[in-house]
């Protein structure tokens, strides 16, 4: 038996055992990625709002003021859908995002922060009831990839007029996401990023702009008035995106890149490793081809 042979075929599989990505890992909005505007009990427009993504509905039955429905001024830029297997299958899996953020270990508690004027890292951000922005809020991603911006709010999130959330230095995939136990509302003008998740309803009032993020109401109502949404982030960097964030086999939330598991080798790392012991193997052989 060529045990070279054996050796070279067992450290190529081993290398490519650890470089795959696990196929128990999924996307954490799972089918509720395509949706820009998601609503439970109605989503409503006045003014000529633009949806770039997808907008659906489930349980309820009532899409008002988007020009493919009624005739209304608003835009959708992608597939509207009613009550039914699909817009079901993304609430059931909104829901469980929710829950998976709602379950991470908070780095950092706010609780009566206003988080205008703040510059934050990447971490799990936690306020025990509402939050409240007034004013420029910067997230700074320190060009990781897969940097995970957490906000975990208890009840309320509530922008005031002219508010901004501006995602800086970003890396790959990135991903900023907002649990809300209650109700958010966007205050006139505010440009926002980020994936709202609120267990009841989002109200966007005159002129918000959601460049890059979504507005999912897992209970109640998407309420808008001339505004942008877009799931859209702009090529490979998905700022704003799900993407830094995967659900595990046993639903729980495993954060990429910035929560690192500890002891835990860089796929890249464990690809080289086991190329060199190839190489160094070859060459104590002095083998010149297999």
């Amino acid at each position: 038996m060529d045990f070279k042979f054996l050796i070279i075929s067992a450290m190529v599989a081993l290398t490519a055992l650890f470089y795959n990505p696990s196929p128990g890992f999924a996307s954490i909005l799972n089918t509720a990625d395509s949706f820009a505007v998601l609503g439970s009990s109605t989503v409503t427009n006045t003014g000529s709002s633009v949806v770039t993504g997808d907008l659906g509905l489930d349980p309820k039955t009532s899409i008002t003021g988007f020009f493919a429905v009624d005739g209304g001024p608003g835009i959708v830029n992608g597939t509207i859908y009613g009550p039914g297997p699909v817009s079901l299958q993304a609430q059931t899996d909104a829901t469980a995002a929710y829950n998976g953020l709602a379950s991470m270990v908070s780095t950092s508690n706010l609780t009566g922060t206003n988080l205008g004027t703040l510059v934050l890292t990447p971490g799990v951000y936690t306020f025990n009831s509402s939050a409240q922005l007034t004013g420029p809020l910067t997230l700074n991603a320190q060009g990781l990839n897969n940097a995970v911006f957490n906000f975990q709010i208890g009840k309320t999130l509530t922008t005031a007029s002219a508010s901004s959330v501006t995602l800086t230095n970003p890396g790959l995939n990135d991903g900023v996401f907002w649990q809300v136990g209650s109700s958010a509302t966007l205050g006139t003008g505010t440009t926002f990023t980020g994936n709202i998740l609120a267990d009841q309803s989002i109200t966007l009032t005159t002129g918000v702009n959601i460049n890059c993020g979504r507005a999912i109401a897992l209970n109640g109502a998407v309420t808008m008035d001339t505004n942008n949404v877009s799931d859209n982030c702009g090529g490979s960097n998905s700022n704003g995106s799900d993407n830094g964030l995967t659900i595990g086999p046993n639903g729980g939330i495993v954060p990429v890149g910035t929560f690192p598991t500890a002891g835990a080798p860089e796929p890249a790392t464990i690809a080289l490793l086991g190329l060199g012991l190839i190489g160094f193997r070859l060459k104590k052989n002095k083998i010149t081809s297999v």
